[in-house]
């Protein structure tokens, strides 16, 4: 599985930058890393830009036009705690999931409006929030309770 990740990577990393908005190409977050979630329907993998500073989470997606299917946004906020997000200067539908230390689904906000000033809080403690394009979860299947790997998650094999 391992190596079918790292050969996701690579072709990701070869493709031409995706036109994501306005701000410059250096605003955006490093390379992408890979994150895998599995479900009752098999692993799906995405291509992710991690948010950990305070100006990384606070910008998040804000701005961009599109967001490839695939590809998102993880946000680590380094512990345990009750998260409140917005989609504030957002201009596209997103999923959240709220994933909490142990790398399981939390909870899914589905289709978050753009714009909104609307709290969409975790429902409880989490560690991160995985940001993907609107109706990711519904038509991949993504559950309450699937694992998510990433190298933050405190995960037992």
């Amino acid at each position: 599985m391992r190596l079918i990740a790292a050969l996701v990577l690579a072709f990701a990393l070869t493709l031409p930058a995706a036109p994501w908005g306005s701000r410059p190409v250096q605003a955006q977050a490093a390379d992408p890393q890979i994150l895998e979630i599995a479900t009752r329907n098999g692993v799906h993998i995405f291509a992710v830009e991690l948010a950990v500073t305070p100006d990384q989470q606070s910008r998040g997606l804000m701005f961009r036009k599109e967001l490839p299917e695939g590809r998102g946004m993880l946000f680590n906020f380094g512990r345990d705690q009750e998260v409140t997000m917005w989609m504030k200067d957002t201009l596209i539908p997103l999923d959240m999931i709220f994933i909490r230390a142990d790398g399981r689904i939390h909870r899914i906000a589905e289709y978050t409006e753009p714009h909104s000033l609307r709290p969409i809080s975790s429902g409880g403690p989490v560690v991160a929030v995985l940001e993907v394009i609107g109706g990711t979860a519904r038509k991949l299947g993504l559950a309450v309770g699937d694992r998510v790997a990433h190298p933050m998650f405190n995960v037992r094999r």
